[in-house]
């Protein structure tokens, strides 16, 4: 009887082992990286499509459009005042958008339906922001790019199509290298 427990308390401890070096191993797994465009094109606005137009307005009422054929490339940025990764993006977009003012067009749209007015304004004035900033106060433009997460960075060529959908913040290199991409610069 006694070698019945002892072989049982042994494969008892080998199941608990293995078990805790395969949690180990699958808690300190990387996970699998997918491009930004795939996990775009699974809900959101894919590349190749048109942009979807639209005109929204900033807070001193003037209008901005986007949709067909333009001057200069662009990138629409969606986001919110409360992300945190729209923080860390917004001098590195603002930097661009100063640099590559002759071939680039960056339009900051506050997702206003997920944000609170004052709080977005307060943000512009925090980040001192250069390019147009413009209030998408229903959320429908957001919806009508089927946006999912903040920031959203949609880069549009001068044919008006979109190029590729970066969902998350870029690092001001990544940011150069898609706009240089983008712009032929």
């Amino acid at each position: 009887m006694r070698a019945v427990n002892r072989r049982n308390v042994a494969v008892l401890a080998l199941v608990v082992l293995v078990t805790a070096v395969v949690l180990v191993r699958w808690l300190n797994a990387e996970p699998e990286a997918v491009p930004a465009v795939q996990q775009a094109s699974a809900g959101g606005i894919g590349a190749g499509e048109p942009a979807p137009a639209f005109t929204l307005k900033d807070n001193a009422g003037r209008e901005y459009k986007v949709g067909g054929p333009r001057d200069k490339a662009m990138i629409v940025n969606f986001w919110a005042s409360w992300c945190d990764p729209c923080q860390q993006e917004a001098p590195e977009l603002n930097a661009m958008a100063l640099k590559y003012k002759n071939v680039l067009d960056i339009y900051g749209v506050n997702v206003t339906s997920q944000d609170y007015k004052p709080n977005a304004e307060r943000f512009i004035r925090k980040y001192m922001l250069a390019f147009p900033v413009m209030f998408d106060l229903k959320g429908e433009v957001f919806d009508q790019y089927r946006g999912q997460v903040f920031p959203t960075n949609v880069l549009i060529d001068k044919n008006g199509k979109v190029t590729e959908v970066v969902l998350g913040a870029l690092t001001r290199e990544e940011l150069e290298k898609k706009i240089i991409a983008l712009t032929g610069s």
